[in-house]
């Protein structure tokens, strides 16, 4: 017996000392040596011992592991699980072409509970572990299968907010007007983003609650459809319309930015104002630093945004905008708001420089 319980009890396990092989309890070191059995009993009490000291170390070494865990262990509803979701869930930006980077932001802050959360660089073989290739795109029918009509709108849209800041026809516009211009787009923009966007959100985000959802026996949404179903029954057409306010505060002055740092990089590159003959390079240097502009300015209210969209409907957590600017801060610090902030610039740089040079080309084809 002394041979196996020295170094069980040096190693931190829990001693426990034995008369005739029935435990007596717990002690220091040598209090346990005087109750070790020597002799004949040795060969009884070490069949019975050794069992109930592994025990005992392995419920030391769980309970460890908890204390060390963070967010703490608990059981939680589906519903509640909801409002803990992804406050980097990053708004879908114009190139739509970069899904399995929008997915590691969302994975990175939710980790997978309980456990915490880890790098992105680590997120996205996990997800890939746990649901194929194709949970990288989870959540990419909505903006798919809106891209061309966003893209429309906010082209079409600052479009004419050329034609009307221009003091005559053909005129270039100065970046300020570029500016006002951007920002116009935005607003009219944001109709459109908010709920599928929403739709986006909502569906990325319950990946992590099908094991507290088929606790509580609540069912998930399989598709965008179905999302945009179960968001009506549960509060009307207008509930498709939550974070609409963040969604605006997004989309105005991020792309008042966007296209601002756009027309002044051409500017810039092409020494005045005319800047019909720039190349397709500078084209995608200009279109690249006005996607990473765009993020820049506007990340913060992204998270904003999206932490109130896929919060519950009929127990919501955040009361408004500032609430949940106000709770994301004081859980996690400003540090909170930047969260999948990386893979956020790494999917909007190439994102918007292929955006733009599609819109330069189709614009010099149309005449």
């Amino acid at each position: 017996m002394r041979p196996i319980a020295e170094p069980l009890a040096a190693a931190g396990v829990l001693g426990v000392g034995v008369t005739g092989g029935e435990a007596l309890g717990v002690g220091p070191l040598d209090e346990r040596r005087q109750c070790l059995p020597t002799g004949a009993q040795a060969a009884g009490a070490r069949d019975e011992l050794l069992p109930k000291v592994l025990l005992q170390h392995l419920l030391r070494r769980r309970e460890r592991r908890r204390s060390m865990t963070w967010p703490p262990r608990t059981r939680r509803t589906a519903s509640a699980e909801m409002g803990d979701v992804a406050k980097d869930l990053t708004g879908w930006d114009r190139g739509r072409g970069c899904q399995p980077h929008r997915r590691a932001p969302v994975r990175h802050h939710q980790g997978q509970a309980p456990e915490p959360a880890y790098p992105c660089s680590r997120t996205a073989p996990q997800t890939v572990a746990a649901e194929g290739p194709r949970g990288l795109y989870k959540g990419m029918g909505a903006p798919l299968a809106t891209v061309a009509a966003f893209n429309a709108v906010l082209f079409s849209v600052r479009g004419q907010m050329e034609a009307l800041l221009r003091s005559e026809p053909g005129a270039p516009l100065t970046v300020k007007q570029q500016v006002v211009a951007g920002a116009g787009a935005g607003i009219a923009v944001s109709f459109l983003a908010c709920p599928t966007e929403l739709i986006k959100c909502r569906l990325q985000a319950q990946s992590s609650l099908a094991e507290a959802a088929a606790a509580s026996g609540v069912s998930l949404p399989k598709g965008p459809i179905d999302v945009a179903k179960h968001v009506v029954r549960d509060a009307g057409a207008k509930g498709l319309f939550k974070g609409l306010v963040p969604t605006m505060g997004r989309e105005v002055p991020g792309n008042a930015v966007m296209f601002g740092v756009y027309e002044a990089t051409k500017q810039y590159l092409a020494g005045g104002p005319d800047t019909s003959n720039l190349g397709r390079g500078s084209q995608i240097l200009a279109g690249g630093l006005a996607g990473a502009a765009f993020w820049l300015s506007v990340y913060p209210t992204d998270v904003v945004k999206s932490v109130i969209q896929v919060d519950d409907y009929k127990k919501p957590r955040y009361s408004g905008s500032l609430d949940a600017l106000r709770k994301i801060v004081a859980a996690d610090g400003v540090k909170g708001l930047y969260k999948g902030f990386g893979p956020a610039m790494a999917r909007s740089v190439p994102a918007n420089a292929a955006t733009f040079v599609a819109y330069e080309i189709t614009r010099s084809a149309l005449g």
